[in-house]
């Protein structure tokens, strides 16, 4: 006897008038009701509206119905390609899990000359060089990475500080362009850095590889050097100074920065935002403390709570608007990234907002030592003693056993947030992604109780206010033109 009923036990009939298709309901800010597909398609209705939709006693010639009916909400008699183009739509969203892991990052020193109290990584002081990669080490790490079948890989160089085993960078770069000379891949090169150790050679060989420059800047030179001290006090100055130096040799539009939000920025968003500014930045990425490394053993992810960097976030997304709106074009990425799933059919390749999650399927981590994880965050855990992400070791594991391994795939498996409880019900679940490792680390499992989640929580919040942001026809088309422009 079969264990499923047949699939018109689940039909309804279209004497009715229409029948409804899948769809998830949340309770917006402002009493309506937020209805989402499985393809992102959205709508706002009101309670006495959605109760017609379910009820069946929408009339066929109001604008609801019509709305309805094109979002792929409902379909009738007259509904021929309905749910061909729905289910295009669908994998349109879900396309990007065929390409499998383009982002691989080299963890080429754990070495750091700063001394930063929110640092993630269990950074090492500058002269204990057993803490750096090996050219045996980076060599098979770069074969498995050009393993990968996507169409796109991004080598990223972190750290600690790469350029302290600036020769090891040297050696993948020019290892992996031979390798693409037969793989032919789009490639790209990152460093991420501080910008502290930049010499005229560094420089050069970036130009001449076309290597692009991540570095980081907290705000103004009073916030950064209390966040980022090292020996001198002079972390702010060698970041400007260098940042200048650095557009003049890659080109200013490939050179970034990312923040971090400490205790001592939730009262200077639109001080770190006006750094940003006069540093000539396109935009900036609000991002808060996550709890891992140096990060919890200093207590600098416990010092504030997810509603203060709310309202840090919220304020300073109020002022890149308001800055827009006098004519100065700068994102907020954080936003531009969610709003590009809301607006668009396509998803993005932002870690966290990804389901399945984008652990390993996504992005994968070489560690110093050959130790491959499933993200940044995962390794971070490891050097605090939790291998719970560990996916294998370059010199001991094939490709297929480090991405078949079961800390890959059962964390995988759980972080499918539509069959998730409460996120297989929240309208926000489209948009919205797993993050296995974060509630790995806050809450002891993969999926997390998601009512006490702060990675739930926060982004909840920021998906209605978005949303809300969205009806004011002054400010939206601000947040289109970050995702279309």
């Amino acid at each position: 006897m079969s264990k499923f009923l047949s699939r018109s036990t689940f039909e309804e009939p279209l004497e009715r008038g229409y029948r409804l298709l899948p769809f998830r309901m949340s309770r917006l800010l402002d009493s309506r009701y937020l209805i989402t597909n499985e393809a992102g398609e959205h709508l706002k209705i009101d309670e006495t509206e959605l109760a017609d939709l379910v009820n069946h006693g929408l009339a066929s010639n109001s604008s609801a119905y019509g709305d309805l009916k094109s979002k792929h909400f409902l379909i009738d008699e007259d509904s021929t390609v309905a749910l061909q183009l729905l289910g295009l739509k669908v994998r349109t969203k879900i396309r990007r899990l065929a390409d499998f892991t383009a982002l691989h990052m080299f963890v080429v020193s754990l070495r750091c000359e700063h001394s930063c109290p929110y640092c993630q990584v269990s950074r090492q002081s500058n002269d204990k060089v057993a803490y750096d990669m090996s050219e045996e080490t980076a060599r098979k790490a770069l074969d498995l990475a050009f393993r990968s079948p996507s169409p796109n890989i991004k080598i990223e160089f972190q750290g600690g500080e790469p350029l302290l085993n600036f020769e090891r960078v040297k050696q993948i770069v020019t290892s992996g362009e031979e390798l693409n000379l037969r793989a032919k891949r789009n490639l790209q090169f990152v460093i991420a850095t501080n910008l502290a150790l930049v010499t005229d050679e560094i420089l050069e060989f970036c130009r001449a590889h076309k290597v692009i420059i991540s570095t980081s800047l907290d705000g103004p030179a009073d916030l950064h050097n209390a966040n980022r001290p090292r020996p001198g006090g002079n972390s702010h100055q060698l970041v400007e100074a260098n940042l200048v130096r650095t557009r003049n040799a890659i080109g200013h539009e490939n050179v970034s920065a990312l923040m971090t939000t400490t205790k001592k920025s939730l009262s200077k968003p639109r001080e770190i935002i006006d750094e940003y500014l006069r540093l000539e930045f396109p935009g900036i990425f609000l991002r808060p403390l996550s709890p891992y490394g140096f990060a919890v053993k200093t207590k600098s992810f416990a010092s504030y709570q997810a509603d203060e960097w709310l309202d840090f976030y919220f304020d300073g997304l109020d002022y890149v608007i308001e800055l827009n709106l006098a004519g100065i074009f700068f994102k907020e990425f954080m936003a531009t990234t969610i709003l590009k799933k809301i607006l668009t059919p396509y998803a993005t390749s932002y870690v966290d907002l990804m389901s399945p999650a984008g652990i390993g399927i996504a992005a994968v981590v070489y560690n110093y030592d050959g130790d491959v994880y499933a993200s940044d965050e995962g390794r971070m855990l490891a050097e605090m003693g939790d291998q719970t992400f560990k996916l294998g070791n370059v010199h001991h594991n094939t490709y297929e056993e480090i991405f078949t391994s079961e800390a890959l795939l059962k964390p995988l498996e759980e972080s499918l947030t539509r069959s998730v409880p409460m996120c297989s019900e929240c309208a926000f679940e489209p948009f919205c992604g797993a993050e296995p490792v974060y509630h790995h680390a806050t809450q002891g499992d993969f999926i997390g109780h998601k009512p006490t989640s702060g990675f739930c929580n926060r982004n909840m919040a920021i998906f209605n206010r978005l949303f809300t942001l969205l009806d004011d026809p002054q400010k939206r088309p601000v947040l289109e033109s970050w995702v279309f422009q």
